[in-house]
């Protein structure tokens, strides 16, 4: 016997990934990374509230639908990287790259916003590519950063910088969007996921190339 309600308002793992139109593996994953409310029978079977699952559904496709939202995000992060650059100027991962190695590094930087601006939208079956091309967007950075002489720490604040541009703009969204915080936390979450892929595949390229390096500034 269940401890559960007596209700059609509770659903199975299986009834509540039918409705919500996902693999009831994706539901699964959703429920033990906290994304979504999840009861447990006394036997350990997963059992769904359907107002959960309704409002869990209306914040999924506002966050995956609303092509505006996300075009503003992205630009406030754009405009507030272009902002903060001023002042990081002497910076070692600033100051030591030349014109056009700067022009490589803001190419990567425009690639990386607008990866996570598709991320932060994405499925679930087109995550698996896009953590891929971050990846690549890490590689490159962290192959354009050691042949400029960057050690490591100064390779990784770069990144730390953008990280915490995404993330703030991310938390600062307008007031009138209809997310819950739940549903900011996932965005948050999603950068995260991203910008851990890029700074890891950093450094496994300094790992392949002999951290070791002594700046030439």
């Amino acid at each position: 016997m269940s401890d559960l309600p007596v209700s059609s308002s509770w659903l199975s793992l299986s009834g509540a990934a039918e409705r919500l139109g996902v693999h009831p593996t994706t539901l699964r994953r959703w429920a033990d990374n906290g994304d979504i409310n999840v009861m447990f029978t006394p036997g350990g079977h997963r059992r769904f509230l359907v107002s959960d699952l309704e409002a869990f559904a209306a914040e999924r496709r506002v966050l995956m639908g609303n092509n505006q939202a996300a075009a503003e995000w992205a630009d406030r992060a754009l405009q507030n990287t272009r902002q903060e650059l001023v002042t990081q100027g002497d910076q070692r991962w600033v100051s030591t790259l030349d014109n056009g190695t700067r022009d490589d590094n803001r190419r990567l930087g425009q690639q990386l916003l607008g990866l996570t601006m598709q991320y932060i939208s994405a499925t679930d079956e087109e995550l698996p590519a896009m953590r891929a091309q971050a990846q690549e967007i890490g590689r490159q950075y962290g192959e354009m950063a050691h042949h400029a002489g960057l050690p490591i720490t100064e390779a990784l604040k770069a990144t730390l910088f953008f990280r915490d541009l995404l993330m703030e703009t991310a938390l600062r969204l307008p007031e009138n969007l209809p997310l819950k915080p739940e549903a900011n936390v996932r965005l948050t979450r999603k950068i995260s996921q991203l910008m851990n892929t890029v700074q890891l595949e950093i450094a496994e390229v300094y790992d392949d190339n002999d951290t070791d390096i002594v700046y030439r500034g």
